[in-house]
């Protein structure tokens, strides 16, 4: 190569430099220009929906243009986020990820339609719920060793109740089946409604419920709560232990939320998206809203995020390996 070809392709390579900075200057400057789709893979109503509608009035507002809420509900969230791994990576269409769609389900899978890793480009992680191992009051233990003496003496062992199969409470209830030794039962039900009905009347003798499902029972005393599924103790049941301080010291499963974009989306969209959520989270009314849901906000950087998730991911496909669980497609 003569010294005159290398310089033009020295000159090529910097011109080049130089075009993807400015690009993405001026799209950091310039997006969003027109209104932004945020997919929800669950039904209206839900936790999932309400949060995100939430979030996309807040996001609208502060960066002056409409996030419209599209629910594409269905295969526990993979149906939205199908839709948006396969969207354009151009900050329009963006996914209300959930723990189920991101990790759970495609760990479950053989062959999931997307790569929850490879397909998106993790934005902001919104927070997590935690989930609480409750049994009926009537049920005579107070603490998880008594249950799990319990669930050992009981001919047939006990029952745990959960929304349905895959959900953090079946695999919650699975890995504590695993781990204590004690002989259970999943009764998997179409929902937290009627899976809490039955637990209230004695159907069925457990579960790990998420806190928002359970909270208003427990206060009424009509429901036990015997431990948290997070690392740490949650501020509206400071009295009640972890699972890892009881021994089972890997047990952390919660639902948790975070935004999604395609993966190839520039890092100037992802970091105005990132920046904007950041200043909606610490607003007032929303720091308040999400105490009522029972969501715990968590500061990460989009990297972190991102790690978190392909953390949760393997975690799940580890949980799926020991316990035998596969979800159809």
């Amino acid at each position: 190569m003569t010294y005159t070809t290398r310089r033009r392709a020295l000159t090529r390579l910097l011109l080049t430099c130089v075009l993807g900075w400015a690009t993405s200057a001026v799209t950091a400057q310039t997006y969003p220009s027109k209104p932004v789709r945020l997919i929800v893979g669950f039904a209206p109503g839900g936790g999932t929906d309400i949060l995100a509608r939430l979030l996309a009035q807040k996001l609208g507002d502060d960066l002056g243009q409409p996030f419209i809420v599209d629910n594409r509900a269905g295969a526990t969230g993979m149906i939205g986020a199908k839709v948006v791994a396969t969207s354009a990576p151009d900050g329009y269409t963006l996914l209300m990820g959930h723990v189920n769609s991101q990790a759970i389900a495609p760990a479950l899978m053989d062959n999931p339609q997307y790569d929850p890793i490879k397909d998106f480009a993790p934005v902001a992680y919104l927070g997590f719920v935690p989930n609480v191992l409750v049994v009926p009051a009537r049920l005579p233990v107070k603490s998880v060793p008594e249950l799990v003496a319990m669930a050992k003496a009981k001919a047939g062992g006990m029952s745990f109740a959960s929304p349905g199969v895959g959900s953090t409470n079946h695999l919650a209830g699975e890995l504590f089946r695993m781990d204590s030794g004690a002989r259970l039962i999943h009764v998997p039900y179409r929902g937290s409604g009627p899976a809490t009905v039955d637990l209230l009347s004695g159907v069925v003798d457990m579960n790990f419920d998420a806190l928002p499902s359970s909270l208003a029972n427990i206060r009424a005393g009509l429901l036990r709560p015997l431990a948290v599924t997070t690392p740490k103790r949650d501020p509206e049941l400071p009295d009640v232990p972890t699972m890892a301080e009881l021994g089972f010291k890997t047990f952390d499963i919660t639902n948790w939320y975070g935004l999604m974009a395609p993966a190839g989306t520039p890092p100037a969209v992802v970091a105005t998206l990132h920046a904007a959520i950041q200043r909606v989270l610490q607003q007032p009314d929303v720091v308040r809203k999400m105490g009522e849901w029972s969501v715990r906000s968590e500061p990460m950087t989009s990297a972190q995020f991102s790690n978190f998730n392909a953390t949760e991911f393997a975690k799940y496909r580890d949980i799926a390996k020991r316990t035998g669980i596969q979800l159809e497609k």
